[in-house]
């Protein structure tokens, strides 16, 4: 295609044509603002319903503005497709397509594998491949490297490869404000040439791009950043277990200890992990670690630890039913909140999906409310359950008041507790959103006294 200098200099006047593979809550952001800093960019996915969408000037994820998708297609900087062709006449491409985990919690990197033959298949010489999928240390050099260079072409001379983990943290447009603009990018090049040519795209997309030495450190930069919040969350989730039965509110422990100006960052309990990365990435570091006859006991540990959060959960509502002399079998439940945090509509491993397949497999009937997901899957993943696809409730006082129990996993701000409070006849509280209520026999919060404390051994 074109030499470095010629690519360098596309880059730096901003002639260089960009084409993102995967257009969901990590490529899409990417690929709109790279159109708006003023590149030519076509964004590619073979999901039919996002690319038409798209095409019609509407946006799919709360962080990206219609007006802009319609804006940058009318104007013909943003090019929707499902054509892999394009990728020919680009000078640089992304790569931004799910990395989930099998049903043996293997990394499946089908995705990945597939974006990078669709690009070796049309590769040209001079361009620049930038992984940002979620994956273990090795995978740039490992698995898409080989299969670029099956091409014929070389990388870190005939063509350019890097790997600069996503940092998307969906909802923040409305709430810390982080976006693709101003979150600061790490970036691992194959060589200093391919560090260099990507490090002078990405500085039109954010002014702080932090370089390491290769595409390894890159990718463990990744998953140390989601593993310490997996980590750090299993840390409260077991205190919050402990503070149970101590009779302690260890909500009112949280809010004490960061009080504190330094040394300690406040992490919260809840119903369990959820999103692409927190679930996910333990496992693929894991799973990479026993390649080099390593065992991540404490990484592991923790990952057991948040899995078990919805069986505690499911625990609580039984004991909540329990007092009113009401079995789990045939009770009517609601659950508020199925995306996998607050004000956000990602459901994806959403501890919302466990909580209630527990509960359906233990006889209740179950409910939801969610005003950012109107449908929710559930089962027919990695549990081996038959898939059934559930729909939203109106959150009505009369909803309320039929459902024997209402469970409380993912709290959205634009939910009326203090409505349900007064309306269900039992609350099982899993995220403090009750607080302002003060204490009720009709509330149990996780990780706060909601019975005799149990006493010490030794007593």
């Amino acid at each position: 295609m074109e030499s470095n200098s010629d690519i360098r200099s596309r880059i730096d006047d901003k002639t260089a044509r960009v084409a993102v593979i995967g257009l969901g809550y990590v490529g899409l952001p990417l690929a709109i603002e790279l159109a708006r800093a003023g590149y030519p960019v076509a964004g590619l996915d073979l999901d039919r319903r996002k690319v038409e969408s798209l095409e019609q000037g509407t946006s799919y994820i709360p962080d990206v503005a219609s007006a802009d998708v319609k804006r940058l297609v009318e104007t013909k900087q943003f090019l929707p497709t499902r054509d892999y062709e394009v990728l020919r006449s680009a000078h640089i491409v992304f790569i931004c397509v799910p990395t989930p985990f099998d049903k043996m919690k293997a990394p499946d990197l089908n995705a990945v594998i597939s974006a990078t033959r669709g690009i070796a298949e049309r590769l040209q010489r001079g361009q620049l491949v930038i992984l940002q999928s979620t994956t273990y240390p090795g995978t740039t050099e490992e698995v898409c490297l080989p299969i670029l260079e099956e091409s014929g072409l070389k990388a870190g001379e005939d063509f350019h490869l890097a790997f600069s983990p996503e940092r998307i943290d969906p909802g923040a447009t409305s709430s810390a404000g982080w976006n693709v603009k101003n979150t600061p990018k790490v970036l691992g090049g194959l060589t200093p040439q391919c560090t260099e040519l990507a490090r002078a795209l990405l500085t039109h997309l954010t002014p702080e791009v932090h370089v390491v030495s290769s595409p390894r450190a890159a990718e463990m930069c990744k998953l140390l950043e989601n593993i310490f919040r997996s980590v750090n969350i299993a840390l409260v989730n077991e205190l919050a277990l402990l503070s149970e039965r101590m009779g302690i509110d260890f909500w009112e422990v949280i809010g004490a200890a960061k009080t504190k100006p330094f040394g300690f960052m406040p992490f919260y309990p809840g119903a369990g992990v959820g999103g692409h990365c927190i679930p996910v990435d333990p496992y693929y570091l894991s799973w990479k670690a026993r390649e080099y006859d390593f065992f991540t006991r404490f990484i592991e540990l923790a990952a057991d630890i948040n899995e078990g959060m919805p069986f505690h959960v499911v625990g609580l509502v039984n004991e909540a039913l329990g007092k009113v002399c009401k079995p789990l079998q045939g009770a009517r439940v609601l659950v508020l909140g199925v995306a996998f945090k607050h004000d956000v509509d990602d459901a994806r491993n959403s501890p919302a999906e466990r909580v209630i397949e527990l509960l359906v497999e233990r006889g209740a009937q179950v409910r939801y409310h969610d005003p950012y997901v109107p449908t929710f899957r559930v089962g027919g993943n990695v549990f081996h359950r038959p898939s059934v696809e559930l729909n939203s409730v109106d959150l009505t006082p009369e909803v309320l008041r039929q459902s024997d129990a209402v469970v409380i996993v993912t709290p959205h701000s634009n939910v009326d507790y203090a409505a349900v409070v007064a309306h269900a006849p039992l609350v099982v509280d899993s995220a403090n959103a009750t607080r302002d209520f003060g204490p009720t026999e009709r509330i149990i919060r996780l990780g706060s006294p909601h019975g005799p404390a149990s006493r010490p051994r030794s007593a």
